[in-house]
């Protein structure tokens, strides 16, 4: 059975996008401001590789969208976001233009619970804070691996509103990566 991971740049007041120019939002651009260290893009490739599968809500699919077939790299990142198979969670979206996209448009946390069926390995959810507070309710997230960094934004999208129901997490990990103190830390659910 398949895990569906989140996995979130974060602010250490619980922002992973702040506001941005003319009402855009900046996707994490503040985390380019601190140097994560080898480990931190050690960790990234890893856990994008060993992955099986993307979830991405509509918004972060079109940035991702936008961006990423046309970037190119050493290591292999971009070749691997580009190939993998990528499920955007949308009512809008018909036609996918992104290699290797399927569109869910409808009883989500049954095609989640699907895809948990389908893949033995990780699901990777980035971003999409919207679609991640919906599983969330419905019970579906397994692991967190939140990479917290070592500033307060103030303003933005968090990654948790309220009215979330109450969820029991154990940290699994916790470990720094780079020298300018940020953190990984990794949870499951306590049950």
């Amino acid at each position: 059975m398949g895990t569906v991971a989140v996995t979130e740049f974060i602010s250490i007041d619980g922002v992973i996008q702040d506001p941005g120019g003319a009402g855009e939002y900046d996707r994490g651009g503040w985390s380019f401001e601190y140097d994560r260290g080898e480990e931190g893009d050690e960790f990234k490739l890893g856990e994008l590789n060993a992955a099986d599968a993307q979830l991405l809500g509509r918004i972060t699919y079109e940035a991702f969208a936008a961006a990423w077939p046309t970037m190119e790299d050493e290591q292999g990142f971009a070749e691997r976001m580009n190939s993998m198979p990528k499920y955007v969670v949308s009512t809008t979206i018909t036609d996918p233009e992104w290699e290797n996209t399927t569109v869910i448009s409808g009883n989500v946390p049954e095609e989640v619970k699907k895809l948990k069926d389908q893949f033995d390995g990780d699901i990777l959810i980035a971003g999409s804070a919207k679609l991640i507070q919906s599983l969330v309710e419905d019970d579906l997230v397994d692991e967190w691996r939140l990479m917290v960094f070592p500033t307060i934004i103030g303003e933005g999208k968090r990654l948790f509103e309220g009215g979330l129901p109450r969820r029991k997490l154990k940290l699994t990990g916790d470990r720094e990566l780079g020298p300018d103190g940020i953190r990984l830390l990794t949870y499951e659910r306590a049950d």
